[in-house]
Protein backbone atom coordinates (compact mmCIF):
# COMPACT_ATOMS: atom_id res chain seq x y z
CA UNK A 1 0.00 0.00 0.00
CA UNK A 2 1.11 3.60 -0.76
CA UNK A 3 3.42 5.13 2.30
CA UNK A 4 2.26 8.42 3.59
CA UNK A 5 5.08 9.99 3.28
CA UNK A 6 5.56 9.33 -1.02
CA UNK A 7 6.22 11.99 -2.72
CA UNK A 8 4.97 13.61 -6.11
CA UNK A 9 7.66 14.96 -8.09
CA UNK A 10 6.82 17.61 -10.34
CA UNK A 11 9.66 18.82 -13.08
CA UNK A 12 10.01 22.88 -14.29
CA UNK A 13 8.00 24.33 -10.88
CA UNK A 14 9.67 27.37 -10.49
CA UNK A 15 6.92 29.53 -12.65
CA UNK A 16 3.36 29.88 -14.39
CA UNK A 17 1.53 26.36 -14.77
CA UNK A 18 4.47 24.17 -13.29
CA UNK A 19 4.38 26.59 -9.93
CA UNK A 20 0.98 26.89 -9.81
CA UNK A 21 0.14 22.96 -9.62
CA UNK A 22 3.23 22.60 -7.72
CA UNK A 23 1.65 24.73 -5.02
CA UNK A 24 -1.88 23.77 -5.10
CA UNK A 25 -0.26 20.28 -4.64
CA UNK A 26 0.94 21.16 -1.31
CA UNK A 27 -2.49 22.51 -0.65
CA UNK A 28 -3.96 19.25 -0.77
CA UNK A 29 -1.32 17.88 0.89
CA UNK A 30 0.81 16.04 -1.00
CA UNK A 31 4.62 15.98 -0.03
CA UNK A 32 6.40 17.24 -2.92
CA UNK A 33 9.66 17.09 -4.55
CA UNK A 34 10.04 19.68 -7.49
CA UNK A 35 12.82 20.23 -9.94
CA UNK A 36 13.88 23.93 -10.90
CA UNK A 37 16.37 25.16 -14.16
CA UNK A 38 16.78 28.66 -12.65
CA UNK A 39 16.60 30.20 -8.98
CA UNK A 40 13.71 32.09 -8.74
CA UNK A 41 11.91 33.52 -5.28
CA UNK A 42 8.79 30.99 -5.95
CA UNK A 43 11.56 27.86 -5.22
CA UNK A 44 12.42 29.49 -1.51
CA UNK A 45 8.65 30.04 -1.00
CA UNK A 46 8.04 26.41 -2.24
CA UNK A 47 10.69 25.52 0.19
CA UNK A 48 9.38 27.17 3.21
CA UNK A 49 6.30 25.58 2.71
CA UNK A 50 8.21 22.22 3.28
CA UNK A 51 9.16 21.03 -0.86
CA UNK A 52 12.19 19.95 -1.60
CA UNK A 53 14.03 21.75 -4.66
CA UNK A 54 16.44 20.30 -6.86
CA UNK A 55 18.39 21.63 -9.63
CA UNK A 56 17.98 19.98 -12.80
CA UNK A 57 19.39 20.79 -16.54
CA UNK A 58 17.76 18.43 -18.65
CA UNK A 59 19.34 19.71 -21.40
CA UNK A 60 21.57 16.68 -21.74
CA UNK A 61 21.94 13.32 -20.53
CA UNK A 62 24.30 14.16 -17.96
CA UNK A 63 22.65 16.62 -16.60
CA UNK A 64 19.80 14.32 -16.28
CA UNK A 65 21.04 11.57 -14.91
CA UNK A 66 22.85 13.91 -12.19
CA UNK A 67 19.03 14.76 -11.52
CA UNK A 68 17.82 11.24 -10.96
CA UNK A 69 20.83 10.66 -8.90
CA UNK A 70 19.97 13.83 -6.30
CA UNK A 71 16.17 12.37 -6.65
CA UNK A 72 16.73 8.38 -5.35
CA UNK A 73 19.14 10.04 -2.65
CA UNK A 74 15.96 12.26 -1.34
CA UNK A 75 13.23 8.98 -1.35
CA UNK A 76 12.87 5.89 -1.60
CA UNK A 77 9.51 6.02 -2.83
CA UNK A 78 7.14 8.40 -5.36
CA UNK A 79 3.24 8.89 -5.32
CA UNK A 80 3.60 10.22 -9.39
CA UNK A 81 5.64 11.86 -11.59
CA UNK A 82 4.93 14.99 -13.42
CA UNK A 83 6.51 15.65 -16.51
CA UNK A 84 6.09 19.50 -16.59
CA UNK A 85 9.69 20.71 -17.57
CA UNK A 86 9.45 22.59 -21.11
CA UNK A 87 11.57 24.39 -23.29
CA UNK A 88 10.04 26.90 -26.24
CA UNK A 89 13.49 27.42 -28.47
CA UNK A 90 13.10 28.89 -31.97
CA UNK A 91 14.49 27.37 -34.69
CA UNK A 92 17.30 30.52 -35.66
CA UNK A 93 19.28 29.73 -39.30
CA UNK A 94 22.26 28.20 -38.86
CA UNK A 95 21.42 26.65 -35.18
CA UNK A 96 18.54 24.51 -36.18
CA UNK A 97 20.01 21.26 -35.09
CA UNK A 98 20.98 22.85 -31.46
CA UNK A 99 17.48 23.49 -30.94
CA UNK A 100 16.04 20.34 -31.55
CA UNK A 101 18.98 18.28 -30.11
CA UNK A 102 17.82 20.42 -26.29
CA UNK A 103 13.94 20.30 -27.43
CA UNK A 104 14.30 16.45 -27.45
CA UNK A 105 16.54 16.42 -24.38
CA UNK A 106 13.74 18.16 -22.47
CA UNK A 107 10.63 16.97 -23.66
CA UNK A 108 11.81 13.21 -24.54
CA UNK A 109 15.25 12.17 -23.07
CA UNK A 110 14.37 13.67 -20.12
CA UNK A 111 11.00 11.63 -19.35
CA UNK A 112 12.18 8.40 -20.83
CA UNK A 113 15.35 7.93 -18.53
CA UNK A 114 13.46 9.57 -15.69
CA UNK A 115 10.27 7.30 -15.74
CA UNK A 116 12.69 4.20 -16.90
CA UNK A 117 14.85 5.25 -13.14
CA UNK A 118 11.78 5.83 -11.69
CA UNK A 119 9.82 2.79 -12.24
CA UNK A 120 11.02 0.80 -9.22
CA UNK A 121 10.35 4.47 -6.93
CA UNK A 122 6.47 4.46 -7.64
CA UNK A 123 6.33 0.52 -7.44
CA UNK A 124 6.33 1.07 -3.75
CA UNK A 125 3.26 3.24 -4.16
CA UNK A 126 -0.24 2.48 -4.76
CA UNK A 127 -1.72 3.92 -6.70
CA UNK A 128 1.34 5.25 -8.64
CA UNK A 129 1.19 7.87 -12.01
CA UNK A 130 2.95 9.46 -14.60
CA UNK A 131 1.43 12.66 -15.90
CA UNK A 132 3.46 13.92 -19.45
CA UNK A 133 2.19 18.09 -20.02
CA UNK A 134 2.40 17.93 -23.76
CA UNK A 135 0.96 20.47 -25.78
CA UNK A 136 -2.18 21.03 -28.26
CA UNK A 137 -0.47 22.56 -30.99
CA UNK A 138 1.19 18.49 -31.50
CA UNK A 139 -1.96 17.44 -32.83
CA UNK A 140 -1.50 19.61 -36.31
CA UNK A 141 1.71 20.81 -36.14
CA UNK A 142 3.49 23.92 -37.27
CA UNK A 143 5.14 25.76 -39.63
CA UNK A 144 6.99 28.33 -37.57
CA UNK A 145 7.75 25.56 -34.20
CA UNK A 146 8.59 22.27 -36.28
CA UNK A 147 11.22 20.71 -33.48
CA UNK A 148 8.85 22.27 -30.32
CA UNK A 149 6.13 20.33 -31.73
CA UNK A 150 7.86 17.26 -33.27
CA UNK A 151 9.46 16.67 -29.35
CA UNK A 152 6.16 17.34 -27.73
CA UNK A 153 4.59 14.58 -30.47
CA UNK A 154 7.11 12.14 -29.09
CA UNK A 155 6.16 12.58 -25.41
CA UNK A 156 2.39 11.62 -26.77
CA UNK A 157 3.87 8.13 -27.60
CA UNK A 158 5.98 8.03 -24.64
CA UNK A 159 2.60 8.43 -22.44
CA UNK A 160 0.89 5.01 -25.23
CA UNK A 161 4.42 3.18 -24.88
CA UNK A 162 4.75 3.95 -20.73
CA UNK A 163 1.16 2.86 -20.15
CA UNK A 164 1.29 -0.21 -22.16
CA UNK A 165 4.87 -0.97 -20.42
CA UNK A 166 3.89 0.06 -16.71
CA UNK A 167 0.30 -1.65 -16.72
CA UNK A 168 -1.53 -2.65 -14.44
CA UNK A 169 0.46 -1.00 -10.93
CA UNK A 170 1.74 2.35 -12.50
CA UNK A 171 -1.36 4.53 -14.85
CA UNK A 172 0.72 6.84 -17.67
CA UNK A 173 -1.21 9.81 -19.13
CA UNK A 174 -1.12 13.04 -20.59
CA UNK A 175 -2.04 16.74 -20.92
CA UNK A 176 -2.13 18.76 -23.85
CA UNK A 177 -3.47 22.02 -22.78
CA UNK A 178 -3.20 25.09 -25.26
CA UNK A 179 -3.58 28.93 -24.43
CA UNK A 180 -3.62 28.74 -20.36
CA UNK A 181 -2.28 31.92 -19.53
CA UNK A 182 -0.87 34.86 -21.42
CA UNK A 183 2.60 36.56 -20.93
CA UNK A 184 2.29 39.88 -19.21
CA UNK A 185 4.48 41.49 -22.22
CA UNK A 186 1.32 39.83 -25.21
CA UNK A 187 0.13 42.73 -26.59
CA UNK A 188 -3.59 43.32 -26.95
CA UNK A 189 -3.59 42.18 -31.14
CA UNK A 190 -1.51 39.07 -29.99
CA UNK A 191 -4.07 38.27 -27.25
CA UNK A 192 -7.54 38.86 -29.33
CA UNK A 193 -5.91 36.65 -32.22
CA UNK A 194 -5.37 33.85 -29.81
CA UNK A 195 -8.66 34.33 -28.25
CA UNK A 196 -10.54 33.59 -31.45
CA UNK A 197 -8.32 30.17 -32.07
CA UNK A 198 -11.03 28.49 -29.82
CA UNK A 199 -14.70 28.18 -29.41
CA UNK A 200 -14.59 29.04 -25.92
CA UNK A 201 -12.56 32.24 -26.50
CA UNK A 202 -11.44 32.26 -22.89
CA UNK A 203 -8.04 32.30 -21.02
CA UNK A 204 -9.01 30.17 -18.58
CA UNK A 205 -5.65 30.14 -16.12
CA UNK A 206 -3.07 27.73 -14.91
CA UNK A 207 -5.89 25.95 -12.57
CA UNK A 208 -7.38 24.22 -15.48
CA UNK A 209 -4.43 22.02 -15.79
CA UNK A 210 -4.52 21.11 -11.72
CA UNK A 211 -8.44 19.57 -12.55
CA UNK A 212 -6.85 18.08 -15.16
CA UNK A 213 -3.74 16.52 -12.90
CA UNK A 214 -6.37 15.79 -10.13
CA UNK A 215 -8.85 13.98 -12.56
CA UNK A 216 -5.89 11.87 -13.83
CA UNK A 217 -4.70 10.94 -10.36
CA UNK A 218 -7.70 10.34 -8.51
CA UNK A 219 -9.14 8.08 -11.34
CA UNK A 220 -8.14 4.41 -11.26
CA UNK A 221 -9.43 3.38 -14.57
CA UNK A 222 -7.56 5.82 -17.12
CA UNK A 223 -4.24 5.28 -18.56
CA UNK A 224 -2.71 5.49 -21.75
CA UNK A 225 -4.67 9.13 -22.08
CA UNK A 226 -3.41 12.45 -23.56
CA UNK A 227 -6.40 14.67 -21.97
CA UNK A 228 -6.90 17.64 -24.23
CA UNK A 229 -7.11 21.12 -22.66
CA UNK A 230 -7.97 23.52 -25.74
CA UNK A 231 -11.01 25.28 -25.07
CA UNK A 232 -12.64 23.68 -28.46
CA UNK A 233 -9.64 24.86 -30.71
CA UNK A 234 -10.37 21.41 -32.90
CA UNK A 235 -13.99 22.93 -33.46
CA UNK A 236 -12.47 26.17 -35.57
Amino acid sequence: MSRPSAPILITGASQRVGLHCAERLLDDGHALIVSYRTERDSIERLRERGAIALFGDFSSEAGILAFIEQLKAQTDSLRAIIHNASDWLKETPGAEAEAFQRMFSVHMLAPYLINLHGEALLRRSDPADIIHLSDDVARKGSANRVAYCASKAGLDNLTLSFAARFAPHIKVNGIAPALVMFNADDDDEYRKKTLAKSALGIEPGPEVVYQGLRYLLDNPYVTGTTLTLNGGRHLK
